[in-house]
């Protein structure tokens, strides 16, 4: 099966230290059986030699499109191993020995999803604190990982409170604990398809991201499909004197134009972008025609590159019947052309890739997420720009 175009396409076609301020110092499948997940796979070496290689040139002539220190994990994919009790299981349990496998597989990033953990794990349950901070840092540090980002703290209130101001600001103080460059959130900036709400949205990252940037963290939102659907922006006015129709622009991209481009920024989830290109691709414009504009997301990047600063690297097999146009699957297993993607957005220095896997983790096969954090490396070290 060949996957949606990530370029525009019409009709048929869719159908398919530390402790210290930033400022001040910065750090150094289709899917797996039961049985593949052996003991050999937690034994593995560190994945140094290809890396070394890779960054001496003696790969084939080949071009790495994601170069091994930017091939990062977000933590949400193993969150059942970092979740068990290291005294039930001989898998690796706790964020200190789920870092030193995934740093066997090769990874070099994190992204993290929670500072939480089973008790039992060193450290305790709770790793959210200055001195829990501090000691995670250690351990990433030990095994050679850098902490790219989070989905931290965005407060709920606007204007902000005291109190969310105070915890906001203890969030941005435990991401330089641990060395990150971005802090953000796994929801929408608001959940309206209204201009009026996206404007006061934007009012607020305004001032968070400004807040975040004084301490030397670029502040990022991470959305699902919802996101990309079109504005509701003019046309007649409903009951309750909200617009019914849009202009055709759609709602991040909105946010985009109405927000700072030195303090706010997005983080593309490539799976749930490829799901909004399946699902909104017509719009009703405001002279009541209706329009068909195909979500392009490789282009939204390309034009907006450095606002893009990480990427959830997620695959997805073709499925219209699915409601979303595609099932989820380990990364690189699935037909979104991620060759041709990583080709596209280019600055691959910049860019920090994150594999992640909403349903990875598994009840009735306790190591299925870490077999799958590997098969993602694996296939994400292995793409290669065309020669």
């Amino acid at each position: 099966m060949t996957a949606f175009n990530d370029e525009a396409v019409t009709g048929d076609a869719l159908r398919r230290a530390l402790g210290v301020s930033r400022r001040r110092f910065l750090s150094t499948c289709t899917a797996a059986t039961a049985a593949a997940v052996a003991a050999p796979v937690f034994g593995a070496a560190p994945a140094l030699a290809q890396d070394r290689a890779e960054a001496a040139g003696h790969d084939g002539g080949r071009s790495a499109l994601v170069p091994p220190h930017k091939r990062g994990i977000i933590l949400y994919t193993v969150r059942d191993a970092i979740g068990r009790d290291p005294l039930a299981s001989d898998l690796p349990s706790g964020f200190r020995e789920v870092f030193k496998q995934l740093s066997r597989f090769g990874y070099r990033q994190v992204e993290f999803a929670g500072y939480g953990q089973h008790a039992n794990a060193p450290g305790g349950a709770d790793l959210g604190t200055v001195q829990g901070a501090k000691l995670l840092r250690s351990w990433l540090d030990e095994y050679g990982l850098r902490a790219q980002g989070s989905h931290g703290f965005i407060p709920p209130s606007w204007p902000l409170t005291p109190s969310d101001l105070e915890t906001f600001k203890r969030y941005l103080e435990i991401a330089n604990i641990l060395g990150m460059e971005h802090m953000g959130t796994g929801g929408d900036p608001t959940g309206t398809p209204y201009r009026a709400d996206w404007d006061l949205a934007a009012q607020k990252w305004n001032t968070l991201g400004a807040i975040a940037r004084r301490e030397g963290i670029k502040l990022y939102t991470h959305n699902h499909d919802s996101a990309y659907d079109f504005l509701l922006d003019g046309g007649p006015l409903d009951a309750e004197g909200r617009p019914t129709r849009s202009s055709g622009i759609r709602k991040l991209e909105y946010f985009l134009k109405m927000t700072d481009r030195k303090s706010v920024y997005l983080e593309l989830d490539v799976f749930w972008a490829h799901v909004a290109q399946y699902k909104f691709h017509t719009y009703t414009a405001h002279d009541g025609s209706r329009r068909e504009s195909v979500f392009d997301p490789a282009g939204l990047v390309v034009r907006n590159t450095n606002r893009f600063p990480l990427f959830h690297a997620k695959d997805g097999v073709v499925n219209p019947q699915s409601g979303l146009g595609y099932d989820m699957v380990p990364f690189g297993t699935g037909d979104i052309d991620y060759r041709k993607f990583f080709t596209r957005v280019g600055a691959k220095n910049y860019h920090n890739p994150m594999v992640e896997q909403d349903t990875a983790p598994s009840a009735s096969v306790p190591g299925q997420s870490l077999e799958f954090a590997r098969v993602g490396y694996d296939n994400l070290a292995a793409l290669r720009a065309r020669n």
